[in-house]
């Protein structure tokens, strides 16, 4: 991988790209399940909805239920540098920052088994 995606649309465009959204999908519903999160998006689901739904997730997880929160963070296996480095003031912006990173780690792991498998 030479860079990361920086952005939400490049991350969907790449993946969309290599045929690897659906994979993206899965990998986000997989972890969600070890951490005990009740969430399962489609397979179809559009780029807008998952980003949307996912950052609502996510706010509900730091306001309402802060040790799952910092659960899924570790079983998705976020930087906690890249966490320490954001705003924790303003928690809807927090929450749209994590779910970025969120899906930039799972886009690493899709990404990484599709080219070295």
């Amino acid at each position: 991988m030479s860079k990361l995606p920086t952005t939400f649309e490049s991350l969907i465009t790449e993946a969309e790209r290599l045929n690897l959204y659906k994979k993206l999908i899965k990998q986000v519903n997989k972890d969600f399940l070890l951490a005990n999160i009740d969430l399962d998006f489609e397979e179809d689901i559009l780029p807008s909805s998952l980003k949307y739904l996912l950052h609502e997730v996510i706010y509900k997880l730091i306001q309402e239920k802060f040790a799952d929160y910092l659960n899924l963070l570790y079983i998705i296996d976020v930087s906690e540098a890249k966490i320490k480095q954001l705003d924790g003031n303003d928690t809807l912006k927090l929450s749209e920052q994590v779910t970025f990173l969120v899906l930039q780690r799972e886009w690493q792991k899709v990404w990484f088994r599709n080219t070295y498998s």
